[in-house]
């Protein structure tokens, strides 16, 4: 069967973490789902599909005209290129209609061997404005997933007209959004959490979910009261249902539900509530989903259900702060409370058998609930011992977590015989004679008995009777059009040959259809060598480059003579200061100015203000960045935050106009070398000092938890007033900090060094150094810029500076992700 071809008619696109949950969604009206591998994709912990299983995979998703979409969607090490190519190769001759991918070098290689393979950005890349779109376009990207954090009004400039501020001529990818499931809160592709924390890359599809823990709110030293208030960071799931109307109208084509890691009931759940809002708005009719929708999107799963960033930030109705977990239809509050039973007015259907949660406003691990026993008017009965009512007090919550009802029905409409969509007429010609094989033929497709017919004394192959056993095309996507027999005489052919004949035909059409793609038999070797030619020689001595977040700390970087600084105020427009400061020391120090993570359309105005203090250069923190500074005056050196992980992805940047690029924070210390032997060392720079920064989040827990404001507009800047840290369940501290834009990271509150590895990175060749302050008042400043510039010039011992910070930082210090660690 042909894939579908790609088309401007809105796509629903569902997960599929199983061979249940690809039934689900193509039984329930999905147009495409996608799903991962054992490697290379974000969502380890679903079950995935085996290699082997790919084509039978591809193969059904096409005979019921649904497309198959795989998630490549991890950034790729240099050691595993080679393993990364053959992927592609497996994935291209299994006929999957496109990828989804995070990495540039992993794209540019596919571009390499792959070029016939579709490429979709996932929202991994962090594509956030229409200059990320463009910056997709340039690298042969067909369609970009772009960030869940953009509102309804952003989306509307990704399709301005080719003059606007906000696009640029060639900036027409067709887009993808998420519009339901699991909200992370922060930006996919730049939380570092997992890693920080645990060693378990989000990047490498390991997230730990740190964002589902309690936290405390420590403001300017003391524990704020928050109630039950402690799920901090942890937003409602999206649902987008309502606003499918106007995500066509913005020029929307794909519509994604999250949820590789969720149940077939749950897709199919789904699933038939967008298709049904889908449809509608197709056909121009007003569609809001009923009682009964809801509830089935509740029940599947559900931490509450919001809208998200559709309608802009609301930080007062994003995150309710109460719950990490699922929870399911809201059924009521505890009135009272009996020996064995609990009393109040159910606002859904309850029934033995169903589940409930008591959400008590503490620890959802210690929370009490289980399965209904016994309904009597407004009272529900559970089984000896299963509840510990003494915890349960009158006014608590109760949610409705599971409705075994539900369940099977939703698993009806996945587990019998699934009808296709979409048919494909297939006319037939039919021909023998008796001592000959059978003969269909359909166009150029000829398929033949293997047993020759025999002379029919009785129940000859009539037209009615071939029509009847070829026309059996139910679990196929054809269907029979005309037959035209040729048979000459009566004849006749056992039934079960006749089966065979039209499942053999069903192959033969499918494998007319398949895509035939060119697979490039270049080395990944020689694409590396090709993209990353020697640079002149490197440096002999090496540089120190201090991240400074307040003037205490530029000051300390000026007294000690740091030859470059860059500079990452919370206020950009303090910037033209820092400059002014640096220029009035003349000892000869650069200063870079670094932008925000994250730009959104209408946000050029950052870059301006850059330009405008006119620094030294530019630390490049997002695409967006790329696209505005490139070619122009100003020296550019870009972050972490553009996640380089193998040299094809440095080398891609590199030709963008940077000077240096970062080592993203994913590599431990034997990935580094490997990344230095493969390009040239002269092109990357390595934070060997630093706090992690974890989270970054659109969220603001400043006006979330400090304010009743649902924005900047009328927060009141708490975040100008307070020193706050997020408290996590082992008693760590995490500084929390705001940007210009109003995005949160959250910093480990445990520094980071690499000192000890110093010796093998200057024996690879690398020159470029960098340390990043955070909290460190002007004597913490100097004292840290000091100890990094006797290690780099051989008056310090890594092992040795390692010891000294850990007695100078009352946090103490962590190797965090040098240490030697699997990939």
């Amino acid at each position: 069967m042909n894939p579908p071809r790609h088309t401007e008619t809105p796509e629903l696109l569902a997960p599929a973490g199983d061979w249940e949950c690809i039934r689900a969604a193509v039984a329930n009206g999905a147009d495409a789902v996608y799903f991962g591998l054992p490697r290379f994709n974000a969502r380890l912990r679903a079950h995935n599909f085996t290699e082997a299983e790919l084509p039978e995979v591809v193969a059904f998703c096409h005979r019921h005209g649904v497309k198959a979409y795989v998630a490549f969607n991890t950034l790729v090490f240099t050691g595993e290129m080679p393993d990364a190519a053959e992927y592609l190769r497996l994935l291209s001759r299994a006929g999957v209609d496109a990828l989804i991918v995070q990495d540039v070098g992993l794209i540019r290689l596919a571009r390499e061997i792959v070029p016939e393979l579709p490429i979709h950005a996932s929202t991994q890349m962090t594509i956030t404005s229409p200059e990320g779109v463009e910056f997709a376009h340039d690298l042969g990207i067909e369609r970009a997933v772009l960030a869940r954090e953009l509102s309804l009004r952003e989306l509307e400039k990704f399709r301005a007209a080719p003059d606007s501020e906000f696009r640029t001529p060639n900036s027409a990818l067709p887009l993808e959004v998420f519009v339901h499931g699991a909200l992370c809160v922060a930006y996919s592709g730049q939380c570092l959490t997992s890693e920080s924390l645990g060693q378990r890359s989000a990047n490498r599809g390991e997230c730990a979910q740190a964002c589902r823990m309690p936290y405390e709110l420590v403001v300017d030293g003391a524990v704020r009261d928050l109630g039950d208030k402690r799920y901090l960071l942890s937003p409602q799931d999206l649902a987008a249902v309502n606003e499918i109307p106007a995500l066509i109208e913005a020029g929307v084509i794909s519509f994604k539900i999250e949820g590789r890691l969720k149940s077939p009931e749950y897709v199919s759940a789904v699933c038939q509530v967008y298709r049904k809002a889908i449809d509608a708005a197709l056909a121009e009719r007003e569609f809001r989903p009923s009682a009964a929708d809801r509830y089935q999107l509740e029940m599947t799963f559900s931490r509450g259900l919001y809208s998200g960033w559709m309608h802009g930030v609301n930080h007062q109705e994003l995150v309710s702060a109460r719950f990490g977990k699922k929870r399911g239809a809201f059924a009521g509050r505890i009135a009272r409370i009996g020996r064995d039973f609990v009393e109040f007015a159910p606002q859904v259907p309850l029934k033995a058998g169903d589940g409930v949660v008591f959400d008590t406003g503490g620890d959802t691990n210690a929370e009490q609930g289980g399965r209904i026993f016994q309904v009597k008017g407004q009272r529900l009965f559970f089984q000896h011992d299963h509840i510990d009512f003494s915890r349960l007090k009158a006014g608590d919550r109760v949610w409705k977590t599971d409705d075994p009802e539900l369940d099977k029905r939703l698993r009806q409409s996945f587990t019998g015989r699934i009808e296709s969509r979409h048919r494909e007429r297939v006319d037939l010609a039919v021909s023998g004679r008796t001592g000959e094989p059978l003969t269909l033929r359909s166009g150029a497709i000829t398929v033949q008995s293997t047993m020759p017919l025999q002379t029919a004394r009785t129940a000859p192959l009539t037209l009615e009777k071939l029509r009847e056993h070829l026309g059996r095309l139910g679990d196929s996507v054809y269907e029979l059009g005309e037959l035209h027999s040729e048979i000459d005489g009566e004849v006749i052919l056992p039934i079960g040959e006749l089966n065979r004949l039209r499942r053999e035909l069903v192959f033969q059409l499918d494998a007319a259809h398949a895509v035939s793609r060119r697979e490039e038999a270049t080395s990944v070797e020689s694409i590396v060598a090709r993209e990353c030619r020697a640079a002149t020689g490197p440096r002999e001595e090496a540089t120190l480059r201090v991240l400074c977040r307040s003037m205490e700390q530029l000051d300390a970087a000026l007294e000690n003579n740091v030859a470059e600084v860059y500079v990452d105020f919370e206020d950009i427009r303090r910037g033209k200061d820092a400059v002014a400061r640096v220029r009035q020391a003349a000892n000869g120090t650069r200063i870079f100015l670094a932008t925000p993570r994250i730009q959104k359309a209408g946000e050029q105005g950052f870059f301006k203000l850059i330009e405008n203090a006119a620094p030294d250069g530019v630390l490049i923190r997002n695409l967006g960045a790329i696209a505005h500074f490139a070619g122009g005056p100003l020296p550019l050196v870009g972050d972490f935050s553009l996640n380089v992980a193998n040299p094809l992805t440095a080398a891609h940047f590199i030709g963008k106009g940077l000077q240096r690029v970062t080592v993203s924070y994913d590599l431990n210390i034997e990935q580094v070398l490997d990344l230095l032997q493969a390009a040239p060392p002269a092109w990357f720079e390595l934070t060997i000092h630093q706090h992690m920064p974890m989270f970054h989040m659109e969220h603001c827990v400043f006006a979330g938890f400090l304010s009743k404001g649902k924005s900047f507009l009328d927060c009141g800047r708490p975040c100008e007033k307070h020193r706050v840290h997020l408290r996590d369940r082992v008693g760590m501290e995490h500084p929390l900090r705001a940007d210009v834009g109003c995005r949160n990271t959250l910093f480990n509150a445990v520094p980071q060094t690499g000192a000890r590895f110093f010796e093998q990175l200057a024996a690879a060749g690398l020159r470029d150094y960098r340390i990043e302050l955070l909290e460190e008042d002007f004597e913490q400043s100097r004292r840290v810029i000091r100890a990094y510039q006797e290690l780099l010039s051989g008056e310090q011992r890594g092992e040795d500076l390692s010891r000294t910070l850990q007695a100078q930082s009352q946090l103490g210090v962590t190797r965090g992700t040098f240490e030697n660690r699997g990939a």
